[in-house]
């Protein structure tokens, strides 16, 4: 295999895993594009450029021929930033993205989208549901999917595979699935009303598969979700994580009106400084139930659900979980037998 990729966004958590995956799976060279530096040391075959996707690209990185553009630069986090910002450089980024590849000839592009272009979640929720994004975030991104369309329909032989992933969580990822469970190991974590809301997450070693499955096919343009298989009520997956860590579950409950009162409390006492915050607080209560149905259709193998991903995540990274815990995680990991996961 002799493929070439530039990741824009690179510096990112899903763009340096998936450089790693590529260059594993065979990959020539991998160049990771991003406004932020790379941290970490990386095998042969893996370098990293400056670039800033709200100006013209090629100004700052020159035409670099590649087989593969993996467009992940975005701002995403929310709370974080002001409401025009997601616009100045979602947009901007994806009009660029696919101007760059029009210039330097790269007939393929694979676009990290979100599930926040459907907007409220209130029913399981496929890539035929009608998209309704109520938040800046997830209004700038399904411009930029429909940015990156325009692009592939603009000429033939182009590719294009768009993904809609559920919230990430895997080795080194510091969000919300980690919270919750340095959350539970503190003893501080409180269901957001009764714990019967359904929530969809994306393990990162089942994404980065999803990824190489979807990249393998011939259709001019995919679109696909990627959540672990099966969406289960929040209290569930809090019960897989005391399992497995040996942790008394969680019972108390707390009325979302009282919770969002301390969260703008919170806000108000430390100048906007605390991680609990009334956007947080909607977002735990509402329900995530996503379907990844496409995948589903092609016949993907879903290889990870929720407790078999924790118990690779403790393989692959303890340190995540504090000494003890590690330790007795890998023991009950140990205990449920081989996983047949090589990660």
């Amino acid at each position: 295999m002799s493929n070439t990729a530039i990741i824009f966004g690179g510096a990112g958590y899903i763009g340096t895993r998936l450089a790693v995956h590529l260059r594993e799976r065979g990959w020539e060279h991998v160049l990771l594009a991003d406004i932020k530096p790379s941290v970490g040391v990386f095998p042969p075959g893996i370098d990293s450029v400056h670039c800033d996707v709200r100006k013209p690209i090629e100004d700052q990185i020159g035409a670099r021929q590649s087989d593969w553009i993996f467009n992940f630069a975005a701002i995403h986090r929310e709370p974080g930033h002001r409401y025009r910002e997601y616009f100045d450089t979602n947009l901007p980024g994806a009009r660029n993205v696919c101007a760059y590849a029009e210039r330097v000839g790269c007939e393929n592009i694979f676009f990290t989208s979100s599930i926040a272009v459907y907007g409220e979640i209130s029913r399981p929720t496929d890539e035929c549901t009608a998209t309704y994004p109520d938040t800046a975030y997830g209004i700038s991104k399904l411009c930029a999917e429909l940015t990156h369309e325009r692009w592939q329909a603009a000429a033939r032989g182009r590719r294009l595979v768009v993904v809609r992933p559920g919230v990430v969580y895997g080795p080194g990822e510091p969000g919300n699935m980690l919270r919750m469970i340095q959350a539970m190991q503190k003893g501080r974590f409180v269901f957001p009303g009764d714990g019967s809301v359904r929530k969809s997450y994306a393990y990162i070693f089942g994404l980065l598969e999803s990824m190489e499955f979807m990249l393998a096919r011939t259709e001019p343009c995919l679109r696909y979700n990627y959540v672990e298989r099966e969406t289960e009520p929040l209290r569930a997956l809090v019960e897989h994580v005391a399992a497995l860590l040996s942790l008394t579950p969680p019972r108390l409950r707390a009325p979302i009106a009282l919770l969002m009162t301390a969260a703008r409390i919170a806000q108000l006492a430390t100048n906007g400084s605390s991680p609990l915050h009334p956007l947080r607080v909607r977002k735990a209560a509402q329900s995530t139930h996503i379907v990844p149905a496409e995948l589903i259709r092609l016949g993907f193998d879903f290889r990870y659900d929720f407790p078999t991903s924790l118990r690779h995540w403790i393989t692959v990274a303890p340190g995540d979980f504090g000494p003890s815990s590690g330790r007795r995680a890998r023991a009950a990991a140990a205990a449920c037998g081989p996983s047949g996961l090589d990660g």
